[in-house]
């Protein structure tokens, strides 16, 4: 591997690239530590951390860290996520959007368009509740934690949050063009590894004080060891499908005949599936979490708390419709047949046309029930964690599936820059499974 990695510095575009992305994730990291105007941060957090276990910890975790002290990115980039969720699902139920999918490049810029139109639409909604509510909190000792409530604050508050999540909508954006990796996948990643010290701490904090034992906490590093093993697995499995491509003479000589196979991976929908199913539960769950004063909220906040049947329940119902929603729209077994056909290949024993595409549609499902099955054990494993060793909320199969997939697939891309600049890649043997 550090064989590998001597090869970055032999390649300057990609060296410019990496140092552009840490770049950009060092101003979002800095950015998390300015707080929104008007707000007391260390009386709002220690309001947070009586709210622990909850809701919010989990969201916290997506801001990386800014819901704890209300800064410009406490909304992080959950609304931007939820925008792309609203846009894609009308891509298959409406006309207009259905069609500008199908117009490649500006169809493609204006569905983009919408989605940020739609994205600071949410911002200016969830920043105006999240700020009403924080003037109705207050410390331990009955300090408030707005200095000054009132209209001006809630404006400044909207304003703020808004344009700090537009930010960083731009920054994911940014990262993804002249960085290396996917922009907004980084920005959740950074935010869960920089909690990953304070994390570390406090489970030496409680096993040294007696109240986390220390066969438990080894019980629980070997479950995560585990965890790790299963993630890297599952996401680097692949079941290849078999493509031959008959001979044809030209003259005196023979082209193609060779065989090859079709890549498709077990989960190829990635961790989208579960930050997906994460926003859709965090907006409406998070509203209520700062309202426990009215009786509906009160009900919804503690119906969702992480670990409750109703939370598992859409949590799970949530992964698996979009892991086969997001499998749709990546992998089309249409087109996929159809290129197949226009260029001579064939998958052995099954005719060419309609019957490959409901072959590959078959095969597809399977996997896609695999992978579902899969990403739902990993991310309700905190919910269990958390209930029986007591151990931080950090160390759950939600975080830890988006930091591995998010490596696997950076490295693959740092990979595919090292291998066309006839490079070596990052192991000195084979290649990373989960490139394509």
């Amino acid at each position: 591997m550090a064989y590998g990695f001597e090869n970055i510095g032999k390649v300057p575009e990609l060296q410019k690239r990496i140092l552009f992305t840490l770049a950009m994730l060092l101003v979002y990291r800095i950015g998390i530590h300015i707080p929104t105007p008007g707000i007391n941060s260390a009386i709002m957090a220690e309001w947070f951390e009586q709210q622990k276990g909850t809701l919010l910890s989990m969201f916290d975790m997506f801001s990386g860290g800014g819901l704890r002290t209300l800064s410009i990115f406490a909304l992080g980039i959950m609304p931007y996520i939820s925008a792309s969720i609203i846009v894609q699902l009308l891509g298959m139920v409406h006309p207009t959007f259905e069609q500008l999918q199908k117009e490649g490049a500006a169809g493609k810029h204006k569905l983009t368009q919408y989605t940020r139109y739609l994205t600071v639409f949410l911002c200016i909604i969830q920043s105006y509740f999240m700020a009403y509510g924080v003037e109705q909190m207050t410390g331990p000792a009955g300090e408030p934690v707005v200095v000054h409530a009132g209209w001006a604050f809630r404006f400044v508050a909207v304003i703020t949050m808004t344009t700090g999540t537009c930010f960083l909508m731009w920054l994911g954006e940014q990262i993804t063009e002249r960085g290396i990796g996917n922009g907004i996948s980084l920005i959740i990643f950074a935010g869960i590894v920089a909690r990953l010290p304070i994390a570390i701490y406090n489970s030496v904090r409680l096993t040294t004080s007696g109240e986390l034992p220390i066969l438990l906490l080894l019980i629980v590093a070997a479950m995560m060891l585990a965890i790790i093993a299963g993630i890297v697995f599952m996401e680097t499995a692949q079941r290849r499908i078999p493509i031959q491509y008959p001979k044809q003479i030209r003259g005196r000589r023979v082209y193609g005949g060779q065989s090859t196979h079709l890549p498709l991976k077990i989960n190829i929908s990635g961790v989208i599936p579960p930050i997906f199913a994460s926003s859709i539960i965090v907006f409406p769950a998070t509203i209520a979490q700062f309202f426990p004063g009215v009786g509906f909220m009160k009900a919804v906040s503690t119906a969702m708390n992480p670990g409750g049947v109703l939370y598992n329940l859409i949590y799970i119902v949530g992964i698996v419709f979009f892991t086969y929603f997001y499998t749709a729209v990546v992998f089309n077994p249409v087109d996929v047949s159809e290129n197949l056909k226009k260029h001579g290949g064939y998958v052995p024993g099954i005719r060419p046309g309609k019957a490959t595409s409901e072959y590959l549609d078959k095969v597809l499902s399977r996997l896609t029930f695999i992978g579902a099955i899969y990403l739902s054990v990993i991310c309700v494993l905190p919910m269990f964690l958390i209930g029986w060793a007591n151990v931080p909320f950090y160390f759950g199969g939600t975080s830890l599936l988006i930091v591995i997939g998010v490596s696997l697939d950076t490295m693959s891309q740092i990979e595919s820059h090292l291998i066309s600049r006839q490079y070596d890649g990052l192991l000195k043997t084979g290649r990373i499974k989960s490139r394509r």
